[in-house]
Protein backbone atom coordinates (compact mmCIF):
# COMPACT_ATOMS: atom_id res chain seq x y z
CA UNK A 1 0.00 0.00 0.00
CA UNK A 2 1.23 3.26 -0.97
CA UNK A 3 1.51 6.35 1.29
CA UNK A 4 -1.51 8.30 0.19
CA UNK A 5 -3.50 4.63 -0.14
CA UNK A 6 -2.56 4.11 3.95
CA UNK A 7 -3.28 8.21 4.62
CA UNK A 8 -6.72 7.77 3.23
CA UNK A 9 -7.24 4.15 4.83
CA UNK A 10 -6.30 6.06 8.14
CA UNK A 11 -8.21 9.04 7.89
CA UNK A 12 -11.46 6.62 7.01
CA UNK A 13 -10.71 5.15 10.02
CA UNK A 14 -10.73 8.81 11.95
CA UNK A 15 -13.83 10.08 11.18
CA UNK A 16 -16.33 10.59 13.95
CA UNK A 17 -19.79 9.32 14.16
CA UNK A 18 -20.50 11.42 17.03
CA UNK A 19 -21.68 15.18 17.35
CA UNK A 20 -19.79 17.10 19.78
CA UNK A 21 -17.47 20.62 19.99
CA UNK A 22 -13.96 18.03 20.01
CA UNK A 23 -15.82 15.97 17.20
CA UNK A 24 -16.20 18.77 15.11
CA UNK A 25 -12.72 19.91 15.56
CA UNK A 26 -11.66 16.51 14.83
CA UNK A 27 -13.67 16.22 11.67
CA UNK A 28 -12.47 19.80 10.29
CA UNK A 29 -8.99 18.34 10.69
CA UNK A 30 -9.73 15.90 8.77
CA UNK A 31 -11.81 17.57 5.89
CA UNK A 32 -8.61 19.61 5.60
CA UNK A 33 -6.36 16.82 5.15
CA UNK A 34 -8.31 14.82 2.70
CA UNK A 35 -8.81 17.73 0.57
CA UNK A 36 -4.86 17.81 0.30
CA UNK A 37 -4.97 14.20 -0.46
CA UNK A 38 -7.55 14.54 -2.92
CA UNK A 39 -5.87 17.36 -4.55
CA UNK A 40 -2.47 15.52 -4.87
CA UNK A 41 -4.62 12.53 -6.48
CA UNK A 42 -6.01 15.13 -8.95
CA UNK A 43 -2.79 15.54 -10.57
CA UNK A 44 -1.48 12.64 -11.18
CA UNK A 45 -2.47 11.77 -14.57
CA UNK A 46 -5.79 12.90 -16.40
CA UNK A 47 -7.57 9.76 -15.25
CA UNK A 48 -7.50 11.08 -11.93
CA UNK A 49 -8.32 14.67 -12.96
CA UNK A 50 -11.46 13.58 -15.06
CA UNK A 51 -12.74 11.41 -11.81
CA UNK A 52 -12.08 13.28 -8.71
CA UNK A 53 -14.39 16.50 -9.15
CA UNK A 54 -17.42 14.75 -7.78
CA UNK A 55 -15.54 13.96 -4.11
CA UNK A 56 -14.77 17.74 -4.24
CA UNK A 57 -18.61 18.49 -4.62
CA UNK A 58 -19.07 15.63 -1.59
CA UNK A 59 -16.11 17.85 0.50
CA UNK A 60 -18.31 21.08 0.14
CA UNK A 61 -21.62 19.14 0.72
CA UNK A 62 -19.87 17.98 3.90
CA UNK A 63 -18.39 21.30 4.92
CA UNK A 64 -21.80 22.89 5.01
CA UNK A 65 -23.67 20.03 7.06
CA UNK A 66 -20.40 20.13 9.41
CA UNK A 67 -21.23 23.87 9.45
CA UNK A 68 -24.67 23.35 9.93
CA UNK A 69 -24.24 20.96 13.19
CA UNK A 70 -22.81 24.15 14.79
CA UNK A 71 -25.62 26.76 14.59
CA UNK A 72 -26.60 27.94 17.68
CA UNK A 73 -30.32 28.38 16.28
CA UNK A 74 -30.71 24.37 15.66
CA UNK A 75 -31.50 21.83 18.25
CA UNK A 76 -29.04 19.73 19.74
CA UNK A 77 -31.05 16.76 17.71
CA UNK A 78 -30.94 18.31 14.77
CA UNK A 79 -27.00 19.38 15.10
CA UNK A 80 -27.08 15.41 15.76
CA UNK A 81 -29.02 14.93 12.36
CA UNK A 82 -26.84 16.95 10.64
CA UNK A 83 -23.43 15.75 12.09
CA UNK A 84 -24.44 11.89 11.31
CA UNK A 85 -24.97 12.83 7.87
CA UNK A 86 -21.96 14.83 7.20
CA UNK A 87 -19.90 12.12 8.71
CA UNK A 88 -21.63 9.15 6.96
CA UNK A 89 -21.37 11.37 3.69
CA UNK A 90 -17.70 11.59 4.16
CA UNK A 91 -17.30 7.80 4.91
CA UNK A 92 -18.98 7.00 1.60
CA UNK A 93 -16.74 9.57 -0.51
CA UNK A 94 -13.89 8.91 0.90
CA UNK A 95 -14.10 4.73 0.55
CA UNK A 96 -15.32 5.64 -2.97
CA UNK A 97 -11.74 7.64 -3.65
CA UNK A 98 -9.91 4.64 -1.99
CA UNK A 99 -11.72 2.27 -4.34
CA UNK A 100 -11.22 4.53 -7.34
CA UNK A 101 -7.58 5.68 -6.01
CA UNK A 102 -6.64 1.92 -5.26
CA UNK A 103 -2.71 2.06 -6.02
CA UNK A 104 -2.61 4.92 -7.77
CA UNK A 105 -1.79 3.25 -10.83
CA UNK A 106 -4.86 3.62 -12.79
CA UNK A 107 -5.18 5.85 -15.83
Amino acid sequence: MNPTSSALNELFNKVPRRHSLENVKEINGILAEYETLLIGIEGLNSFYEKNTPVFFDDLEAVKAKIKKSTDNKISKKGKDSFFDEASTELKDSMQALIDLYADGKNG
